[in-house]
């Protein structure tokens, strides 16, 4: 490791070093520990009935159990603390919810341990499987990128990919394969156990044959998270989003991104390369021209959503857009853990003509969910709304519903305040990384029919909850003062933490009411990576990409107002409707270019809806 790696790596220790340091918890603190994992599954968790139907687990037996052997243990008897970090590890990946886990107390917490290269999967033109060195950290020399792996640990590299995703459980097989390739390399221990050995060895294709080499597993701090998710704020309150993802997000960074930090740290808007538009969230959006066989269209990817200010995040994806070329747009969400829900859907009404209906959230039907949603159902904190909810679940006893009704997340107003601003055609490339609020903004797309969908995976990651975490919980019952003086919740040991599904998430449209959870969304066009794809730049994905883009018809509806002047300019619309303030103000049959509409009247917003062949194709708002 040289001065050109981030500190935070190049200060990293050996595996054995670190866990030395583990293993303080006391056999009551460990009681107290499954006591309220037993509170989260059993009476906060939303997706339970789904999960003991679709996996047939049995979470809160399996903690039950745990329970009653630890009443027969004495701090002397204890199990090794590993053991005891294993079980309940495992008994929240049963479910295989990403958005469900048991947080590691300290020393775990807040760390990462890394392998100094990362690897990714690809295709030959025969279909053949590859897996390749993609990045590695600065100054590692033992592996050179486009290294083919044949073996881990003496395994095949397929097989041990395959076990090590049925070990850290995504909702559907890609997911799990996604999960075991990731984790293969990278292990935020936060959320997963330390490796079980020190070190790995390597076997890969070299210039003469099959070579060896001995990699040792390192530790380090990972960079912070964006959002305090334990203290009420709105950003907490509407989290929807991967921890594990999220954690890795930042970790990749910290290991192959020092750049993007050092420009996140300044403020300013940077572009990471010279292609690249310049932006002022380098580690969120990355926008640029892409040349293709099929033409030059915007290719804009978003890394992740967690951001505290949605308003800003769909400010800023509306410059680049517009700075990119009008007759295409490749959004690109792989890797994409979540984040900010309102985030997400905000951005849909960018991208469409039509009104955005966000997707609707239930609680789970249980009389502590019922407690807090009655505390807060007047939004005494002016932090969260739950009122909506508190209707259904005050009389769910009586009614026998299994689930409060269904309301939106994401304010409806928000997620249309800003209107269509690119007009061009759209295109969505996801992978089975793709998770929470990505899904959400997945599966938007799809309802709202934006365009295709092109996958590198058979489905995304299939996350379709909203997530609190037992800090949160804990707090809600606390404030406003006085507290509920009968909370559940019990504070945590050593910085432990749990999260929980706590609002499961439906689709709209024409698969109304279907959860996202376990079915995700499956891409309408799929593109196998290839070598190129993994070493060049996505060359031939984003070929691909351009090709669908080509395809489909390029509108533009420019909007100028002056007065009762509307200036208008377009292609590829026959007809547009002015409103103004909501209301009908004239209409007028166009051609390809520059139109003149006089009003008879003004107001404070003009909008304009375009239409092709009878259909609305394109809208613009303009304030006036």
């Amino acid at each position: 490791m040289t001065a050109t790696a981030h500190p935070n790596v190049a200060n990293s220790v050996g595996l054995a070093e670190f866990l030395a340091t583990a293993g303080t918890l006391t056999l009551a603190q460990r009681k107290l520990i499954v006591d309220q994992a037993l509170i989260l599954l059993d009476q906060n968790y939303a997706h339970l009935p789904l999960k003991v139907a679709m996996h047939a687990v049995n979470p809160v037996q399996r903690l039950r159990v745990l329970r009653a052997r630890l009443e027969r243990q004495t701090d002397a008897t204890a199990e090794p603390e590993w053991q005891f970090h294993r079980e309940l590890s495992s008994t929240f990946h049963s479910v295989r919810d990403l958005h469900t886990n048991y947080l590691l107390p300290a020393p775990f917490a807040g760390k990462i341990a890394f392998l100094p290269f990362q690897l990714e999967r690809c295709f030959a033109a025969d279909g053949t499987e590859q897996y390749l060195v993609a990045r590695t950290v600065a100054n590692f020399n033992g592996l050179a990128l486009g290294a083919e792996v044949t073996h881990w640990n003496g395994m095949p590299i397929a097989r041990a990919v395959a076990l090590n995703g049925a070990i850290f459980a995504g909702s559907n097989t890609a997911a799990n394969l996604a999960r075991g390739l990731e984790s293969l390399t990278l292990r935020p221990l936060v959320i997963q156990l330390p490796p079980d050995e020190d070190w790995v060895v390597v076997t890969y294709q070299g210039a003469a044959g099959p070579e060896e080499i001995r990699v040792d597993w390192q530790v380090t701090d990972n960079l912070p998270p964006m959002t305090d998710v334990d203290s009420l704020s709105p950003a907490a309150a509407a989290q929807g989003v991967d921890l594990d993802s999220d954690e890795k997000a930042r970790a990749k960074k910290l290991l192959h991104a020092p750049k993007v930090i050092a420009a996140e740290a300044t403020g300013e808007a940077v572009a990471m390369s010279v292609t690249d538009v310049p932006t002022t969230m380098p580690g969120v959006f990355r926008a640029r021209p892409v040349v293709t066989p099929s033409g030059t269209f915007g290719h804009l990817r978003i890394f992740t959503f967690s951001v505290d200010d949605p308003e800003g995040f769909l400010k800023e994806f509306v410059r680049l857009a517009a700075l990119l070329p009008q007759n295409g747009l490749i959004v690109d969400v792989r890797d994409n853990g979540g984040g900010h829900i309102f985030a997400s859907e905000f951005l849909l009404q960018t991208m469409t003509p039509h009104a955005i209906s966000p997707e609707p959230v239930q609680f789970l039907s249980t009389p502590l969910n019922l407690r807090i949603c009655r505390r807060h159902a007047d939004d005494p904190t002016g932090q969260i709304d739950l009122g909506p909810w508190f209707p259904s679940l005050s009389t769910s006893t009586e009614t026998g519903q299994a689930f409060s009704n269904a309301a939106t997340i994401t304010p409806v107003d928000g997620a249309n305040a800003v209107g269509q601003t690119y007009h061009g055609p759209v295109l969505l490339i996801t992978d089975a990384r793709c998770y929470s609020a990505t899904d959400i903004f997945a599966a938007g797309w799809a309802d709202h029919e934006l365009g295709p969908i092109l996958g590198v995976d058979d489905n995304t990651g299939a996350g379709g909850a909203n997530v609190w975490t037992h800090g949160l919980l804990m707090t809600l019952l606390k404030i406003p003062a006085p507290g509920d003086p009968e909370s559940p919740y019990k504070a945590l040991p050593n910085k432990a933490n749990m999260r929980v599904s706590i609002r499961r998430t439906l689709r709209v449209g024409k698969l109304s009411g279907t959860p996202v959870e376990d079915l995700g969304v499956r891409p309408t066009e799929q593109h196998k990576l290839t070598r190129k794809d993994l070493l060049e730049g996505n060359v031939d994905l984003l070929a691909r990409a351009g090709s669908l883009l080509a395809a489909l018809p390029v509108r533009r509806l420019g909007v100028a107002v002056a007065g009762t002047t509307v200036s208008l300019d377009t292609v590829n619309l026959d007809r547009v409707d002015i409103y103004v303030d909501g209301r009908p103000a004239t209409s007028l049959d166009v051609t390809d270019g520059a139109h003149t509409a006089t009003l008879t009247t003004t107001g404070s917003e003009v909008r304009v809806e375009g239409f092709s062949e009878g259909r609305l194709v394109a809208a613009r708002k303009v304030a006036s």
